[in-house]
């Protein structure tokens, strides 16, 4: 059984631990926040008894008297070969953080430790220095250390992403497919990208070729045999080889690229199929397709017809189960 990952995400008030949480909890993590170290243990045997192996911990200086027992039960929360933890910090400069506090206009955690007789301004940075010296033994024990000090909270959002989210250490990359389908039964809810090859020639008036699909080889060597159709095909195949990584670099754990034609019988399909198969090796993705309408018509059985993530088809291969 693959080892149960634990980030712990802590660091300074104000330098982005929610956002970096959400963050986490977009790209797969199970998060909690604010929780008190001595549960820890109870609640990560929980997860993981549910199947839950990665899991995101917030702890910062909220959890008060419970933080000075952090180290401790973090060494006892790690078991090699089963439970990987790791932390990371996030810190931004007194200056940046104060502004931040400002703009908010919420007070800082720590700030009523400053005293009634202190100002805003100075009870903020005074708590901002006792947060430093109680947050020193989890910031030495950090992995990662990510100062936002000059990051939006869309930046810090693509940082986390591309240090834990799709294809980063080894997880899970984007799961793409490419979903054929017929404009006279309606969009698809579900696509991310939407290509409309209706402009090329139907195979629908070509007597031989009516009762056939775009599976059939006849049918997509009509379809592939049209300059347009190539002309087509290597611009989106382009388009696509430069947006796919951009998509997984946003977090995106899905991506539907969706091709229509007026009935999803046979223009649509040939090329959704030979779309795939141009895909698949540049990206190094498995990208699987589903031909939605192609059981509509022609007395199939109603129901779309699925090609599971595989390596490109062959010349000749339906591939449909």
């Amino acid at each position: 059984m693959t080892a149960s990952t634990v980030l712990v995400v802590t660091g300074m008030s104000g330098a982005g631990k929610s956002t970096a949480l959400h963050a986490l909890e977009d790209v797969g993590f199970f998060c909690i926040d604010n929780l008190p170290v001595g549960v820890l243990g109870a609640a990560l045997a929980e997860c993981e008894g549910g199947g839950v192996r990665r899991v995101a911990v917030g702890v910062d200086v909220r959890v008060r008297s419970f933080l000075d027992r952090a180290p401790s039960a973090l060494d006892s929360l790690h078991v090699p070969g089963v439970r990987e933890v790791e932390v990371l910090f996030l810190d931004a400069s007194d200056e940046a953080l104060l502004r931040r506090f400002s703009s908010t206009r919420r007070p800082h955690p720590l700030s009523v430790e400053a005293g009634p007789a202190r100002s805003t301004a100075f009870a903020v940075l005074d708590g901002v220095r006792v947060e430093r010296e109680r947050l020193a033994p989890l910031r030495a024990r950090a992995k990662r250390v990510v100062d936002t000090t000059e990051l939006s909270v869309h930046d810090l959002r693509r940082r986390i992403v591309e240090s834990f989210g799709p294809g980063a250490t080894g997880q899970p990359r984007l799961a793409a497919r490419v979903l054929s389908f017929g404009f006279k039964y309606g969009m698809p809810v579900d696509a991310d990208v939407v290509l409309d090859v209706r402009f090329l020639p139907n195979p629908f008036f070509v007597d031989r070729l009516r009762a056939q699909s775009g599976l059939d080889e006849e049918v997509r060597d009509f379809v592939l045999g049209q300059p347009d159709a190539r002309t087509f095909l290597e611009h989106t195949r382009q388009l696509l080889e430069f947006s796919i990584p951009r998509f997984e670099a946003e977090g995106k754990s899905y991506l539907t690229i969706a091709v229509g034609c007026t009935g999803g019988r046979h223009r649509s399909v040939a090329l959704a199929e030979a779309l795939a198969a141009a895909l698949t090796g540049p990206t190094g993705l498995p990208i699987g397709v589903v031909h939605r309408d192609l059981g509509r018509e022609g007395g199939g059985p109603g129901g779309p017809v699925h090609r599971p993530p595989s390596t490109s088809p062959r010349p000749g291969e339906g591939g449909t189960e």
